[in-house]
């Protein structure tokens, strides 16, 4: 989970290749309308956002038995608990300074969110609360590094 740029795309299917399930990027899970919005620059809502997270909830339901890992930007406490419902959730914040992020969207190329909606993002973002299963980690780490943080969280239980 963590704001757009925060790494999820990047992270996370070297995590799933490392736990050996299969990854889904949650950008592919947007209605045609949410892409299309943000890519003009308008920030989405809650209510944009549902259809959305009821797409990935789907996914980890299908995916309950197996396991999966999904890059998911879940910003608030409240879209955590609509993905918990679906499948028991381990979530990884990927926490990394706003200068920094704003770096990293302005150097990708070929997506659909700018960086005049960095702020929105940061603004929605609640991060893990204590008695959410996950933990938050530095996401300018390498990802390999990530990666075995994140194995050695879940092998703890």
């Amino acid at each position: 989970m963590g704001v757009s740029a925060s790494g999820k795309s990047t992270v996370g299917p070297r995590l799933a290749a490392a736990l050996e399930v299969e990854f889904a990027d949650g950008d592919d899970f947007h209605p045609a309308a949410n892409i299309e919005k943000m890519a003009a620059g308008v920030a989405l809502t809650t209510a944009d956002r549902i259809p959305w997270l009821d797409a990935v909830a789907a996914w980890l339901a299908a995916h309950r038995s197996s396991g999966g890992v999904v890059a998911c930007s879940a910003l608030e406490r409240g879209y955590r608990d609509r993905l918990r419902v679906a499948a028991p959730t381990f979530f990884v914040h990927l926490d990394v300074a706003r200068a920094e992020l704003e770096r990293r969207i302005r150097a990708r190329g070929g997506h659909f969110m700018p960086a005049t909606l960095l702020d929105s993002q940061l603004d929605t973002l609640r991060p893990l609360a204590a008695d959410e299963r996950g933990l938050t980690v530095d996401a300018t780490a390498p990802p390999a590094e990530l990666v075995r943080t994140v194995v050695a969280a879940l092998a703890a239980g």
